[in-house]
């Protein structure tokens, strides 16, 4: 990592809530949380903003905020968000199947039209060198209310800041998920 993380006594006791709520959620305290809140007031709205878009009352199912989720890390190179997403995903959606074919969802049958369409709004929103069309947006209409494309649009600007900002600081991945061999035949760790 780029910038090292404190020991955990030395952040703000209004903060430690949030590390052992972590420690109780995934059996670690993550370094990116750590490093967040190295400015505690930043990572106070990183953590709300996440808290909303990952709530159980959200419009969007749990597998599909995952898949978002996985792609956005995917394209950004965050190690440490492919990690913890792919286990997320892999939980949600009962196998590791879907994160085995992320790299091919335009084409596999795991995928439903529903599922691709987020896919490829979530590349296109993420990639800086394309841009959303009328007919994208139809294509997504067909499938999602107005609000659901609001918050799945959220989802991604949120993976993004989050995703960069691991990628940037050279966040490691913390063994949440045996992920799948790269194209390459390395495996991704």
């Amino acid at each position: 990592m780029r910038i090292p993380v404190k020991p955990l006594a030395a952040y703000p006791w209004a903060l430690r809530p949030f590390f052992w709520n972590q420690e109780r959620k995934y059996g670690a305290v993550l370094k990116p949380g750590l490093l967040w809140a190295r400015v505690p007031k930043l990572f106070s709205a990183v953590a709300i903003l996440y808290g909303v878009l990952d709530r159980n009352s959200s419009p969007l199912s749990p597998v599909l905020r995952s898949l978002v989720t996985v792609r956005v890390s995917q394209i950004n190179w965050c190690r440490f968000c492919v990690d913890i997403n792919s286990s997320t995903l892999a939980k949600r959606s009962g196998s590791m199947e879907k994160v085995e074919k992320m790299d091919q969802w335009e084409t596999s049958h795991l995928f439903d039209e529903k599922e691709k369409v987020a896919l490829e709004y979530t590349e296109t929103v993420t990639y800086s060198d394309r841009q959303v069309t009328d007919e994208l947006m139809a294509r997504l209409k067909v499938h999602y209310e107005d609000d659901e494309i609001v918050e799945l649009t959220g989802l991604i600007a949120f993976q993004n800041l989050s995703s960069k900002f691991n990628s940037a600081l050279d966040v490691p991945p913390q063994g949440f998920c045996a992920l799948p061999d790269k194209p390459n035949g390395n495996r991704q760790t």
